[in-house]
């Protein structure tokens, strides 16, 4: 009996610690978004997502609207194509213009829209409610419709791709960004939509004739590497199959939105209280259109397979657990929800929210608008002047297609390692580890040394940007500006030199290799945070790394007869610091990017890095040059290089050794030079919109009323219906790289982990109370409340890292 009792006292006591030790999902009920008046047009839509398809969704004069947009959508052209349009009509309609009530909302901590509509006066009343949500573990973008008696919809689907289109040379070659420029002609294939007898079927293939990436290929002299340069657009289908649970009739019927012409093939259903709706989407690289065609009917046949409510049921507990993973809650217990914090770990949350839309993308998110771009004739834009309210369909966006601009995206990246959220980094990662073959055949025969070197306008073949590359003989000779401003309108006079082999000809981008430093680190700390494997990223960073050894020691024998300069120190010229600073010799973005990466491949473990590698980058890391310093009116400050010949951006590669790069600690070191830095530097300020960083290097310089007050404005509403829609600013709307960097300057306010040490509230304010929970390196988890300037809550995650956590803020008392 001893024993009986013994066993079951044991038992209670694990259940307790179960129990216990279950997450807790933070209250986000408040963080919802609520409309109670239909929208006027797309630019007042609302997003929804899962997996790697992202849905806007709005209610327009008593009609539902949604676009359905799927990372891997990428034309012939290099244009990211949205899947279409689908539009649902209701009859009786709750939504009519007699409605009585309406509601839509994003029920955040659920992961979809719910959409209510009632009419109660009148001979025909009748009310309603819709479910929008995208499975996350399926490509299938589901819509519930529940009403009160039958009624009957008209699902159409909307396509306006139906006729082959010749893109012009003009600012619409944006949305082709690979092709901007190209003297030749670009031609986008048309659409195929099929009515079957159980729905439509809609879908683009690729051409075989298409031009992409053969034409990069030998716009670049790459020919003897095509067979190891990744085709991405091979073959590539995307598109689906819309149907319903019962329906009498398909008809096509033609019709204009915003200005852009569309068909529209109609599914008509039979009058029922329930419809359910479901869109399922494919995208493959196949040999033939009957082999993505059965593609397509596998993912249906397992859908068919499946039971709604517990599908739901497992999306809504995958939405749960992201929750789980991480959260930021500033005055969670305030009345007034216009409160400047308040409003700020909203759309904080928000925008995290959009990221996790894209969490299994083939294709990183796009910093110009991820899944959620709208028609482009409701964006106004002044981008270079030539860009304001343009007509160019829903298809359209600033700096568009199959290119990543690598300083944009990592800035949607960085804040996943805090957040825990290491399953939507690999997307990032993918890209730069898929370009290598592309990226080393560059180095290969235009330099003729081992190494990678990325464009700063990265995609998967890893070939240079074809317009900033330079399209013909002559371009390359002039080192144009394609197509980033005219020489004559902006002034610039650097623009008269012979282009070396290899090199850009855009003088914004020809020296800019910055970026595969900062992912390269991207990919180690993410290591340093998880502990997870990153073998086959490993090529990638060793290649980006050697690449600046090879390359300069190259440059500087040509020069001097000797690969380092006199104290025995590389040279790294010509360079750039980050787009600004041109014609720079060691750029200190490069330098600070060089020492993290060196110093986190020696501590990498001995199953990662050979010893003969660590000898050869242990030198590596003795040779790089210093810092450079300067003095104004008595102040030490950091130069952005060594020298440089002009100014010509916007941004301060001078603070990338504190953001990137970690090489200087607000508790540890001094700062004062790099607020003498900020006090003295000619660069702008404080401009808040798109991929602008102040806040987060305030936050680590410790400037705690400087970083309240910029990311507050930061991660403010957006002008736009939606509030985390912000944008145009430099890029497109919504503007993703604006909320990333908004993201990381609040959680640099919050935490900062340098080596083993975990630094909290650098940069926070005592009139802030945050319920917080965030990842540090080393598998750890940081949890903590803090009230009225004292820590009422801290647990740390395993206990052992509790050793390492310092409270920067001696104000804050810990009463835990």
């Amino acid at each position: 009996m001893k024993i009986i009792r013994l066993h079951i006292i044991v038992l209670l006591y694990l259940l307790m610690s179960i129990q216990s030790a279950a997450p807790q999902q933070p209250d986000l009920d408040e963080y919802n978004i609520v409309w109670t008046e239909q929208s006027k047009n797309s630019s007042e839509s609302m997003p929804v997502g899962g997996g790697d398809i992202g849905c806007n969704v709005w209610v327009e004069n008593g009609e539902l609207l949604l676009y359905v947009q799927r990372s891997g959508s990428i034309a012939e052209t290099n244009e990211y194509l949205k899947l279409g349009r689908m539009r649902l009509k209701f009859s009786p309609n709750p939504f009519s213009e007699e409605a009585d009530l309406f509601q839509q909302q994003l029920k955040l901590k659920d992961g979809y829209i719910e959409i209510k509509g009632e009419v109660t006066s009148g001979s025909n009343p009748i009310k309603a409610k819709i479910k929008v949500w995208v499975d996350v573990n399926s490509p299938v973008v589901h819509i519930d419709v529940d009403a009160n008696k039958k009624i009957k919809i008209n699902t159409s689907y909307e396509n306006w791709r139906m006729k082959d289109q010749v893109i012009p040379n003009t600012m619409r070659r944006h949305s082709t960004f690979n092709l901007h420029a190209y003297p030749g002609e670009v031609l986008l294939k048309k659409d195929v939509v099929e009515k079957e007898d159980k729905g439509i079927v809609f879908y683009h293939r690729n051409p075989d004739d298409k031009i992409l990436p053969q034409l990069l290929i030998e716009q670049q002299g790459l020919q003897k590497h095509k067979d190891s340069i990744v085709d991405d657009l091979k073959g590539r289908t995307f598109g689906g199959k819309i149907y319903n649970s019962g329906f009498t009739s398909i008809y096509t019927t033609k019709g204009t939105y915003q200005n852009v012409d569309f068909n529209a093939w109609h599914l008509i259903s039979k009058p029922k209280k329930a419809h359910r709706l479901k869109l399922v989407t494919h995208i493959a690289q196949t040999k033939t259109i009957k082999d993505w065609k059965k593609g397509l009917e596998q993912t249906i046949d397992q859908e068919e397979t499946k039971d709604l409510k517990n599908t739901f049921k497992s999306n809504k507990a995958w939405w749960h657990n992201f929750w789980n993973r991480s959260h930021i809650l500033i005055n969670p217990d305030i009345d007034n929800k216009k409160d400047s914090g308040w409003v700020t770990a909203r759309n904080y949350q928000l925008f995290r929210y959009q990221m996790g839309c894209n969490v299994s993308g083939e294709y990183p998110t796009r910093f110009n608008g991820g899944n959620f771009t709208f028609d482009a004739g409701l964006v106004k834009s002044n981008l270079n002047s030539r860009n304001s309210n343009v007509n160019y369909g829903p298809d359209y966006r600033a700096w568009g297609g199959g290119v990543f601009t690598a300083q944009n995206q990592r800035l949607l990246h960085w804040p996943m390692l805090k957040t825990g959220d290491f399953d939507a980094i690999l997307p990032h990662f993918e890209l730069f580890r898929k370009a290598l073959p592309g990226a080393k055949a560059r180095v290969k025969e235009h330099f003729g040394h081992d190494g990678a070197v990325y464009s700063e306008y990265t995609n998967v073949p890893g070939l240079a940007l074809g317009a900033g590359y330079g399209w013909e003989e002559g371009d390359r000779k002039r080192g144009t500006e394609v197509p980033f401003g005219d020489p004559k309108v902006d002034g610039n006079k650097d623009y008269n030199q012979i282009v070396e082999k290899g090199v850009m000809a855009n003088p914004v981008i020809s020296y800019h290799w910055e970026s595969q430093l900062e992912n390269a680190y991207m990919i180690m700390e993410y290591h340093r945070y998880t502990g997870k494997d990153i073998t086959k990223y490993l090529p990638f960073i060793k290649q980006s790394v050697i690449f600046f050894d090879k390359h300069y020691r190259a440059r500087e024998k040509l020069r001097s007869g000797k690969e380092l300069d006199a104290n025995g120190q590389l040279v790294i010229f010509p360079s750039t610091s980050c787009e600004s600073y041109r014609g720079a010799k060691n750029p200190v973005d490069i330098v600070s990017g060089l020492q993290a990466c060196l110093t986190s491949l020696l501590k990498l473990e001995a199953d990662y890095v050979t010893p003969s590698e660590k000898e050869y980058f242990k030198s590596f890391l003795e040779s790089l040059p210093n810092y450079y310093y300067d003095k104004v009116e008595g102040d030490t400050i950091l130069k952005p290089a060594e020298s440089w010949l002009s100014y010509k951006n916007i941004e301060c590669p001078q603070f990338y050794p504190l953001f990137p790069f970690n090489r200087f600690d607000v508790e540890k070191d001094d700062m004062t030079t790099f607020k003498n830095t900020w006090k003295h530097g000619k660069f702008p300020k404080n401009i808040v919109i798109s991929w602008h960083q102040d806040g987060i290097f305030f936050a680590r310089m410790g400037m705690m009323e400087e970083a309240v007050d910029y990311n507050t404005k930061k991660l403010a509403n957006s002008k736009r219906k939606y509030p985390t829609f912000w944008g145009p600013g430099h890029d497109w709307v919504p503007d993703h790289n604006w909320g990333g960097s908004g993201m990381i300057g609040l959680q640099e306010m919050l935490m900062q982990c340098f080596d083993d040490r975990i630094l909290l509230f650098p940069a926070w304010p005592k009139h802030w109370n945050v319920d917080f929970k965030l990842h540090a390196p080393k598998n750890t988890i940081v949890e903590g409340v803090l009230k009225d300037g004292q820590i009422t809550k801290l647990k740390v995650t395993p206990e052992s890292r509790a050793k390492d956590i310092q409270i920067v803020n001696k104000e804050f008392q810990n009463k835990h």
